[in-house]
């Protein structure tokens, strides 16, 4: 009896891990439907839910969190070696803070979302870039733009805190997500009518 009870907590733990794993190839949005098929399903509704196209949402994903469920900012750090706060409470495959977490939650009516569900973030990220394209007038499909405004937030973007050297990085990703959409837009033409 004892030995099937480990059997089973080790099928159980090897199934979820399974399930949150980042994919094997995630430079190719067809190799990563392939493997996770759940993820096309998700990405489908989210695009046809906020009008998102699928391949923004998994270039931002990708961006953010390189598709790691548990992704977090790494903490600051007190004379190089102790370990405080983290910077920010981003988190999950979005990079959702808090607040906008919260405030996605009651837009979208889906209260029991979680940051590390990937059909959640994945949503989460189409309803981001929709509000974005209303509240800003980002064409929706303009991912460097939506990336700007994704990273510094609606009042950022207005205020072009994205602008200067030290927002740097902020526009390297954006260019990195345009990229990425764009290869993805590419692969997912090949792949799509199989998915679907």
């Amino acid at each position: 009896m004892r030995t099937c009870q480990i059997l089973l907590v080790l099928i159980s733990t090897i199934i979820v891990s399974s399930c949150s794993s980042p994919p094997e190839n995630p430079a190719n949005i067809c190799h990563i439907f392939d493997e996770k098929r759940s993820w096309y399903k998700a990405s489908k509704k989210s695009e046809k839910r906020w009008g998102t196209p699928i391949h923004m949402q998994l270039a931002f994903i990708k961006v953010e969190s390189s598709f790691d469920a548990d992704a977090r900012p790494p903490r600051k750090r007190f004379l190089w070696l102790i370990p405080t706060v983290r910077p920010t409470s981003a988190y999950g495959y979005s990079q959702a803070v808090d607040g906008t977490w919260a405030a996605y939650q009651r837009a979208s009516g889906r209260g029991g979302a979680d940051r590390d569900s990937f059909k959640d973030s994945t949503d989460f990220v189409a309803w981001y870039i929709r509000e974005n394209s209303r509240r800003l007038g980002i064409e929706q499909t303009d991912t460097y733009r939506h990336y700007l405004a994704y990273h510094e937030g609606p009042a950022g973007y207005r205020n072009g805190s994205y602008n200067g050297k030290k927002k740097r990085h902020v526009r390297q990703a954006a260019s990195r997500t345009q990229a990425i959409a764009n290869r993805y837009s590419r692969q997912l033409a090949g792949c799509r009518r199989k998915l679907d």
